[in-house]
């Protein structure tokens, strides 16, 4: 499909992509960047803090990408790609002005309004914090509305700190906690070590009134709901955001299902108490 093609698509056909323009690519770390996209026609549609496109890369293929912006800004979508397979690595290969297929926005969101007036704690694993970012932008920009908000962020080593001058500067407020934490330290590395989960035992909040917001590899993921579970957070307070390989973004293909669920319509966000029997099945 030629990009005339694309630009004169109907807007109403959820399989056909629309042209947008990258205008913006950041190197975050070695594999990952983060690409800043615009529409060649018409206006970036909203989107809810959470949800993912259909970002198409011509002559190679699709992939869901969570958004990763500020829902708050208009005109462009963010997104932070990681090099692990062919779509990925022609997104990751994308230079300012190349072209890209864009569906969406798709799926569920983080429940940032349903969580005003209780405490939050973000719990990050690695690439994992891109899908949250957006929440974070929006809980920080109205800050009054929330109890005590707590950041939890963990990745490998420290060469794997995503958004770290973004993490600096959150780190400066004196209305988060955020807290960052390496598998594996080096010599460089002053800060706390260990698994991400560990940190939430150590965090404040009220666990019968906190909302929890969980994204990462999925052993983090099982780890960091053991650890709120055990520190009383009901499971229906407890959110997460699930990855599959999804190819159709609407429901239709089944690439996605996760028992009787479809993570790109009935996700990607989904509470806890939703998915705890399934997502204990590991052939799942």
């Amino acid at each position: 499909m030629g990009e005339a093609d694309l630009s004169l698509a109907p807007l109403s056909d959820p399989f056909v992509p629309e042209l947008y323009r990258t205008v913006r690519v950041t190197r975050e770390l070695r594999d990952t960047v983060t690409l800043e996209l615009a529409p060649l026609s018409g206006k970036r549609p909203a989107f809810e803090p959470g949800q993912f496109n259909m970002l198409y890369a011509f002559g190679v293929g699709e992939s869901a990408i969570s958004i990763s912006g500020d829902p708050a800004e208009e005109g462009t979508f963010v997104h932070t790609v990681r090099n692990v397979g062919a779509v990925s690595k022609a997104l990751s290969a994308l230079e300012a002005g190349a072209a890209a297929g864009l569906r969406g926005p798709f799926g569920t969101s983080w429940p940032v309004e349903g969580a005003e007036g209780s405490d939050v704690v973000i719990v990050a694993g690695g690439l994992g914090l891109a899908p949250l970012r957006p929440a974070i932008y929006h809980i920080l920009a109205n800050r009054d509305r929330y109890g005590r908000v707590s950041i939890l962020y963990g990745c490998r080593n420290p060469g794997d700190i995503l958004y770290r001058h973004e993490l600096e500067q959150w780190r400066q407020r004196l209305d988060v906690d955020l807290t960052v934490t390496v598998d594996h330290a080096d010599a460089s590395w002053h800060g706390n070590a260990g698994v991400v989960p560990s940190l939430i035992k150590r965090t404040a909040f009220d666990p019968h009134d906190t909302v929890a917001m969980v994204c990462g590899p999925e052993i983090m993921m099982r780890y960091s709901m053991n650890a709120l579970r055990g520190a009383g957070v009901s499971e229906k307070r407890i959110y997460l955001s699930m990855e599959r390989n999804m190819k159709c973004a609407i429901g239709l293909c089944g690439h996605c299902q996760f028992g009787p669920e479809f993570v790109c319509k009935d996700g990607p966000v989904v509470p806890y108490s939703k998915v705890a029997r399934i997502f204990a099945l590991r052939e799942i």
